[in-house]
């Protein structure tokens, strides 16, 4: 009789083990990370939850090929992050990477539409702005500019244009944290609809605790450690959130 044997197990989007990040700033050292280590699954909803200075933003860019660990290993789809050069980072930032800042970084001169078209010219299959603003409900808003929309609609081409070059992981530090609650939810009701349909893994920084209700992992930090991981097993949609 033949056995078949068990397939092996896909690599994580992100693996960290033991990372450190330490700052140093003429003689002074600062930790803003202590030894993180955690696993990340495809099409995963994650929510970093913690006070400021906690070490989410330096985790954030670490995993999204912005910044370098002092020490510890972070790998990507299997592959080892670390050790990886300026070219290889550049080439996996603009790639694989999807980033959403609290601030929308928006040209002023451009419209929603061709904001959207800017990662035209540095992905080779990307998708096509009607589509991406439409993933984000703003496909009526093509051809207004930035001054023309609200903030949540400005943050909303923020997300469209980060989707458009089809990353594998969407990074989002402080995506609601310039925006009112209504304008909050609508934000967080287009990033989710990313995670559920493109089955995009999506990583969301946040202080405020009951966004981490949204989210199938929730990971905690407090002074450059993870404090806690726990899953929902029950995930709330943004509408049904408590603020």
């Amino acid at each position: 009789m033949t056995v078949a044997s068990a397939a092996p197990a896909a690599p994580a989007v992100f693996e960290a083990r033991g990372l450190t990040k330490i700052y140093r700033m003429g003689e002074v050292e600062v930790a803003a990370l202590r030894d993180v280590s955690l696993r990340l699954e495809t099409g995963e909803l994650v929510v970093l939850l913690g006070p400021s200075g906690s070490g989410k933003s330096t985790l954030l860019n670490i995993l999204g090929g912005l910044d370098t660990a002092t020490s510890g290993e972070v790998r990507y789809q299997g592959g080892n992050l670390t050790d990886a050069d300026e070219a290889s980072l550049t080439n996996y930032r603009r790639h694989h990477v999807g980033f959403v800042f609290q601030f929308y970084n928006l040209i002023p001169s451009l419209t929603a539409r061709e904001n959207v078209a800017l990662v035209n010219e540095i992905v080779d299959h990307p998708t096509a702005p009607e589509q991406a603003l439409g993933i984000v409900t703003l496909d009526h808003r093509l051809d207004h500019f930035p001054s023309q929309l609200s903030g949540g609609e400005q943050q909303r081409v923020a997300i469209a244009r980060a989707i458009a070059k089809r990353p594998s992981a969407l990074l989002c530090d402080e995506p609601t944290g310039a925006l009112d609650l209504a304008t909050g939810i609508v934000v967080l009701e287009a990033i989710a609809r990313v995670n559920r349909e493109l089955g995009t893994t999506t990583i969301l920084i946040t202080h405020n605790a009951s966004i981490a209700s949204m989210a199938d992992t929730v990971i905690h930090l407090a002074d450059g450690r993870i404090a806690s991981i726990d899953r929902n097993a029950h995930k709330l949609s943004p509408r049904e959130l408590s603020w």
